[in-house]
């Protein structure tokens, strides 16, 4: 038996379905990230943590993992390939810690991965920057955007286009 304090579940809602993001593009930013040893002990990989940031999956997270530590070279390659998108997908070039890629926001190109080896289905990820967004198919982009809402009383207006669709 543990004492909750009064916990009152009507002021905190609930946790969300850990069910796999439907394949689509998503407006995602990575908001958490660190350096874990692998299961076997023989190596680390890189956590990411992702919230996507529009759409009906607002608020949804997304997980990756890059084996950056490794006995497999092509593991380690693939897992920098990976990191190298993300870096191009924010414009960091040089990192010398993770979290210089937090809060950047970028496009991932979300898949289904069937369940294998045990395991049920899973995401896959592929980084883009968000600048190819407007060329690709957006299936899940454009559905997912919500319609734009009336001017708000704000004293300053509000500019048509999120910060990160801008161009340069």
């Amino acid at each position: 038996m543990a004492n909750l304090g009064n916990f009152d579940a009507t002021t905190v809602d609930p946790a969300k379905s850990a069910d796999v993001l439907p394949p689509g593009k998503y407006v995602v930013q990575i908001v958490a990230s660190e350096m874990r040893v692998t299961k076997d002990g023989m190596g680390q990989y890189l956590w990411l943590e992702l919230d996507v940031l529009e759409g009906d999956s607002l608020g949804r997270k997304l997980f990756d993992r890059l084996n950056l530590v490794n006995n497999n070279p092509s593991t380690v390659e693939m897992a920098q390939r990976t990191l190298s998108a993300i870096c191009h997908a924010t414009g960091r070039m040089q990192v010398q810690d993770s979290e210089e890629l937090h809060l950047i926001p970028m496009l991932a190109d979300v898949r289904v991965q069937p369940p294998k080896n045990g395991y049920g289905e899973s995401n896959t990820i592929r980084y883009q920057p968000l600048d190819q967004a407007a060329a690709a198919p957006a299936t899940r982009l454009a559905a997912a955007t919500p319609p734009a809402k009336p001017a708000t009383q704000s004293p300053q207006p509000r500019p048509a286009t999120a910060p990160w669709r801008r161009s340069a």
